[in-house]
């Protein structure tokens, strides 16, 4: 197909990140320099803005907000998380016909891509010509068929400062606090807790463990890692995914009894391993368990957004826009990382069917053989994105004055 005359929507959905509205700008803004393209709408809240016939006109924004919004986390146009009927895509082709809109970009994950997807098959089949592009976005970083996705790098930024942060108000408390454990979101992979890694300086710093999805550990293992380290320093500071599962493959707050609940997707909402772990460690150790749930302020702190995941954010939402006007469509845009000592990547375009619904997990190369840390390869693999390193702390030397007092 080649450039066809016509309107652009694009939408937001799944959970927001600190860098999605760069890869909205990006959109608009590559989309303001070919004349095929007429109007350029916004759907409020994913795709049931249009279902809903809910539309904002984007070329009427000024050049001052877009700027401004690019420093600005959340989903500006609202996001969803709903599912699509095979009802729904009968008439998410007709109001693109009401609407003559010849362009569709979804900014999401997952479940984004294989809605894309579905969304380039239907018109295809009518004969409606419609270039469908799916722009990557997730904390989670699991994307299939790209080296990392968009808004990881802000999210890992946010975990690694946060870890190391509390790591040294843990290491301050002494007895009253000496046992500290985080969790991460990261519902079947474990890439952001594994980027807490990236809060070392030294091999004695926190996270002192880290705990993935992909690797199932034992009670045993879990309580001797945190006794081991708390007999060494004195406390222990511990990253957990939220989907962190037993060495039988059991999620630890639904093997404990936990209530389950899912989403429109089916996924299981996560929740309660923070909790479960804290009191078999308080059983176990007889110590202090104080315990952190970031929760969303992992994906939205925008004061801690990565300048290099901000560019690539906006990079990839310009890259599917000039796929679509050279003819591309159920397609995907990625993050190619090219080789050499210095970090550099470039755009290029996957099939959806290759990406929607498919989970890349943390490869058993970035973790140790205990499960409890990462490899030397994940922190050169990830240690790039988070956009330099963290700002420099310090630890006082503490040279002893001799006692003096007679007793």
């Amino acid at each position: 197909m080649g450039k066809k005359k016509g309107n652009l929507v694009v939408g937001q959905s799944g959970g927001p990140t600190a860098v999605i509205n760069n890869s909205l700008v990006g959109v608009i803004h590559e989309a303001f320099r070919y004349e095929e393209i007429g109007d350029i709408y916004g759907m409020l809240h994913g795709i049931s803005g249009v279902l809903n016939e809910e539309l904002i006109d984007l070329r009427r924004e000024s050049p001052d907000t877009l700027e401004t919004l690019r420093d600005t986390p959340a989903s500006a146009l609202g996001t969803v998380r709903y599912k699509v009927t095979d009802e729904d895509y009968e008439r998410l082709l007709q109001v693109f016909q009401a609407y003559d809109v010849r362009y569709f970009f979804y900014i999401g994950g997952n479940d984004s891509m294989d809605t894309t997807h579905k969304i380039h098959t239907l018109p295809s089949q009518k004969g409606y010509e419609l270039h469908a592009i799916g722009v990557p976005k997730t904390v989670d970083n699991d994307l299939a068929e790209t080296d990392h996705c968009p808004g990881f790098g802000s999210a890992a930024n946010f975990v690694a400062a946060a870890v190391r942060n509390t790591g040294f108000d843990t290491e301050a408390m002494g007895s009253s606090g000496p046992i500290k454990l985080t969790e991460i979101m990261g519902r079947n992979a474990g890439w952001l807790t594994a980027a807490a890694a990236l809060a070392k300086d030294k091999p004695e710093d926190p996270p002192h463990l880290l705990y993935v999805p992909e690797h199932g550990i034992s009670l045993e293992q879990f309580v001797d890692d945190v006794r081991q380290w708390y007999r060494r320093l004195g406390y222990c500071v511990v990253a957990v995914s939220e989907g962190l599962k037993n060495e039988k493959g059991e999620e630890f707050g639904i093997a404990a009894g936990g209530r389950v609940e899912v989403d429109a997707f089916g996924h299981v909402r996560k929740g309660g391993v923070i909790e479960f772990l804290s009191e078999v460690l308080k059983e176990s150790l007889g110590v202090t368990i104080r315990s952190d749930k970031p929760g969303y302020l992992q994906r939205s702190f925008g004061e801690l957004m990565s300048r290099v995941d901000r560019e690539e954010a906006y990079m990839v939402g310009r890259a599917a826009v000039r796929a679509a006007m050279a003819g591309e469509s159920d397609k995907k845009v990625t993050l190619v990382r090219l080789p050499g000592p210095e970090y550099e990547v470039q755009t290029g375009l996957a099939p959806l069917i290759k990406v929607a619904n498919i989970e890349r997990k943390l490869p058993s190369e970035f973790l140790n053989k205990r499960g409890n840390g990462v490899t030397d390869a994940f922190l050169e693999y990830a240690r790039p994105l988070i956009g330099g390193p963290l700002i420099r702390y310090a630890r006082l030397e503490k040279h002893p004055v001799p006692k003096r007092s007679i007793k």
